[in-house]
């Protein structure tokens, strides 16, 4: 049985196509719980546009093989060079509750300030389904702002910032 500690984050080129059956999962989500107008998630293809960094955490199988099980995802997409938006939060379901988003996040909040972003930006909705999400992210120092990018105001949308130090 996998244990949190043996969790193999790793950037990522989507090949894998567990990733792709794991994002549909995701968009079947979010397509549920917001209006089409409200879905910002984004398809395999645009995962893959050069202005986005992607990372999976794989855990061991039910048999003890390293590196099998794919449990979360986290991206982040370039805006400026000071500026990031975190994109493709998602935790395995089998695997909630388990801390695997809290140490995704962290690996991701570490990739941003290596990479020289001041402030990292996200959008989540405000649906009961996104209360968890937007728990952690809070509780990771994200504070409410108003949208950014090329989002609009829209009563679906959590828009939240950080200052990265």
């Amino acid at each position: 049985m996998s244990t949190e500690t043996d969790l193999l984050i790793r950037l990522d080129d989507l090949s894998d196509p567990r990733i792709a059956a794991f994002m549909e999962e995701h968009l079947q989500d979010m397509r549920a719980t917001s209006p089409p107008e409200s879905v910002h998630a984004l398809d395999m293809n645009k995962l893959r546009q050069p202005e986005i960094a992607f990372w999976t955490a794989w855990l061991s199988d039910e048999r003890g093989a390293p590196g099998q099980m794919l449990a979360a995802t986290a991206a982040i997409k370039h805006l400026d060079a000071a500026h990031a938006e975190l994109k493709s939060m998602r935790t395995a379901a089998v695997l909630r509750g388990r801390g695997l988003a809290r140490r995704m996040l962290r690996h991701v909040l570490a990739e941003a300030r290596q990479r020289g972003y001041r402030r990292l930006s996200l959008e989540t909705g405000t649906q009961d389904f996104f209360e968890p999400a937007r728990q952690l992210y809070a509780s990771e120092g994200f504070v409410d702002c108003g949208p950014f990018g090329s989002y609009r105001l829209d009563p679906y949308s959590c828009f939240m910032t950080l200052e990265l130090k």
